[in-house]
């Protein structure tokens, strides 16, 4: 397997910027044929790796691809899960090279999609392909890539209901997360949940010119900045009423062995360039990014923002605001609370509308369960130390969904790291990341089926 694998790393990464190289942005309907390239890509790959079926599912949006390899209906069968659709790269004059082009520096990998979810879940085709071609895959696989993770996943829902049969496994396997240093492994044993809406302001019926109106009419923008501002105290606390009630507190020994993970204070501020950091009172840094719920407005419009200068008091504003969830809070209730809320503080000058986008409900992974003893005991044989325990502050709706249709765990073995710039300008992943987890991906089979 290692001599394969060393033989053939130098094409595993030309494929992987191939991949790269399509703008497979799933938010924006001008790029809907390149996304339909991607999952063609993808299949295609698929195919060449050994699987004896692979093919696409068309859906009301993008493609699903589906693949399989049955050695043996008696043995078990692994699901592979993940994305070929990446975030728009917006704000494109931000990054040191264009999104789309990747490029390697310093021993990384520069592109959208490199990290999430691209280089990631390519790890996989890879691994199964190595496993193949040495004769050493040990068990069933099954892989379903979809192409709108970014968006919601708002197709993959039916998709699943519809083909329980076809998917039936006996663990779902997830790349899409990041481990804690290249020196550390670690293993996500929860995500958190998500609500994303957006809300609109409304004041006057039309832009008004600001000298002859402003101080005498209500002005969208600055209403809705007060609003989003009420929404957390001077402790960091959300105060929509009700909100933390299904929150679940974690014991004193949790804590503990969450803070146990190696994490250093000034190194994450200098990563950032900030100068402190800032959150919920009674909380690490840490704890807040992963076991706490959280409320953010991701961005923020309204009046005149072109060149130069224009006196207008603007009759509408906009925001999107998302809100991560932890375990027991449901994302559907958050939702309603926070439209309630929201409505309830804005005042008779203007009227609010409150769209909900999407959202997932949070997941824990049993540690007690054989998935997770495999992941630990691959990457304790790959990394030569044993995996840390992590919460994750992400979401992946999708995994409680599997697990409410399909009955099945998930594990999240992600070799990403938290410095990667997903979802920002100059996204990027490690070359050593890349070829580690195709080294490592054989291991967890070879260890789930040996434990099932």
């Amino acid at each position: 397997m290692q001599d394969y694998l060393e033989a053939n790393k130098g094409r595993f990464l030309e494929e992987l910027l191939e991949l790269l190289r399509i703008p497979s942005v799933s938010a924006d309907s001008k790029f809907k044929g390149d996304v339909r390239q991607a999952a063609e890509y993808v299949r295609e790959s698929l195919a060449k790796a050994g699987a004896d079926v692979a093919e696409l599912h068309e859906t009301a949006g993008h493609p699903i691809v589906y693949g399989e390899k049955i050695i043996d209906p008696s043995k078990p069968t692994v699901l592979i899960y993940g994305h070929y659709d990446v975030q728009p790269a917006d704000p494109l004059e931000l990054w040191t090279s264009p999104p789309f082009e990747p490029v390697i520096k310093d021993e990384k990998i520069y592109a959208r999609g490199s990290a999430d979810d691209k280089g990631q879940f390519f790890m996989h085709v890879k691994a199964f392909e190595a496993m193949m071609a040495t004769d050493s895959l040990p068990c069933n696989v099954k892989f379903m890539i979809e192409g709108e993770e970014e968006v919601g996943s708002n197709n993959l829902g039916s998709f699943v209901s519809q083909n329980r049969e076809k998917l039936k496994a006996d663990v779902i396997l997830i790349s899409d997360t990041a481990m804690i240093a290249n020196d550390t492994p670690s293993i996500d044993t929860g995500l958190r949940g998500l609500s994303y809406v957006e809300v609109e302001v409304t004041g006057p019926n039309r832009d008004l010119h600001s000298g002859v109106y402003g101080g005498a009419v209500a002005n969208p923008i600055n209403t809705l900045a007060k609003m989003i501002a009420s929404l957390h105290d001077e402790n960091g606390h959300i105060t929509i009423p009700n909100f933390y009630d299904d929150v679940v507190e974690l014991s004193a020994e949790e804590r503990e062995m969450l803070e146990s993970a190696p994490f250093n204070l000034e190194e994450y501020k200098a990563d950032l360039a900030i100068d402190d950091v800032q959150g919920e009172a009674g909380f690490t840094t840490r704890e807040r990014a992963s076991i706490r719920p959280t409320l953010d407005c991701n961005g923020i419009w309204g009046g005149y923002i072109g060149e130069g200068a224009k006196t207008v008091l603007p009759s509408k504003a906009y925001a999107k605001i998302s809100m991560r969830l932890v375990p027991n809070q449901d994302w559907n209730k958050i939702t309603d609370l926070f439209a309630a809320h929201f409505q309830s503080i804005a005042p008779k000058s203007v009227k609010v509308t409150v769209t909900p986008h999407h959202g997932g409900q949070p997941y824990l992974t049993p540690l007690e369960s054989a998935a997770y003893k495999a992941a630990e005991a691959a990457l304790t044989e790959s990394f030569g130390k044993k995996p840390v325990p992590t919460r994750g502050g992400g979401s992946i709706p999708i995994v409680a969904l599997f697990e409410k249709e399909l009955g099945l765990k998930t594990v999240l073995m992600g070799f990403g790291l938290d410095s990667d710039s997903i979802h920002s300008p100059n996204e990027h992943y490690g070359l050593f990341n890349f070829y580690k987890g195709i080294e490592t991906i054989p291991l967890f089979f070879k260890h789930f089926t040996a434990l099932s």
